[in-house]
């Protein structure tokens, strides 16, 4: 869906950066986006630099299509790119909340009640999906052959996108949340939900559904 190449840069966020809370907090945003997003991004574009054949391709051709990148350049584009790609979805996935009650709707509604059954249902899995990834990582909600998944990655991994489509992301990454919770990722989960994006999941899953 992003047809951005090198030079990357910045996405701003679409939400100012007090919007989150009290779910999450704008000190965290600011160190988590300006910071350690930033510095993926710089990072990318360094590796990048020397490779010209490298500049046209968008970042999911970089990062799904490893044969292609020189192999004394591969992790540097995978762990770097992979922060970008990652953190761009994260940060999208997200808006201001008016409610702790934040649920899904339209075609991903019915799509989730399909796959999982109820939404308590289906927020009980991804959580111990997120709560099982050891260190650092991932925990998403992917389109694959008419079906929900969710699955887990570490570091900066991402699924095989070429058939599992990414829907939705949550990022446990300590930095992501130790500023507002501390230790308690489990917290941070719960907090996360009240905040999700559903309309631009929900895009994602029209996106790959009315191809």
């Amino acid at each position: 869906m992003n047809q951005q190449h090198y030079p990357f840069s910045l996405k701003p966020l679409t939400y100012a950066y007090d919007a989150l809370e009290p779910f999450i907090g704008q000190s965290t945003l600011h160190f988590h986006h300006d910071k350690h997003l930033q510095t993926y991004v710089d990072n990318l574009n360094k590796t990048l630099a020397p490779y010209p054949q490298l500049h046209n391709k968008t970042l999911e051709e970089l990062l799904c299509n490893p044969d292609d990148i020189p192999a004394d350049i591969r992790t540097a584009v995978q762990n770097n790119g992979g922060g970008v790609y990652n953190h761009q979805l994260y940060f999208a996935s997200m808006h201001k909340s008016n409610s702790v009650e934040n649920h899904p709707k339209g075609e991903i509604a019915a799509k989730i009640a399909e796959c999982f059954g109820f939404y308590d249902v289906f927020k009980t899995k991804w959580k111990e999906a997120a709560l099982g990834q050891f260190g650092s990582g991932y925990a998403w909600l992917v389109y694959d052959n008419a079906k929900l998944e969710i699955l887990k990655t570490p570091n900066q991994n991402i699924p095989p996108i070429h058939c599992k489509k990414p829907l939705l992301l949550i990022d446990v990454w300590e930095h992501a949340y130790y500023l507002d919770y501390q230790n308690r990722r489990n917290a941070y989960i719960d907090s996360f939900f009240s905040v999700i994006n559903w309309d631009k999941v929900e895009e994602r899953f029209q996106f790959y559904t009315h191809q």
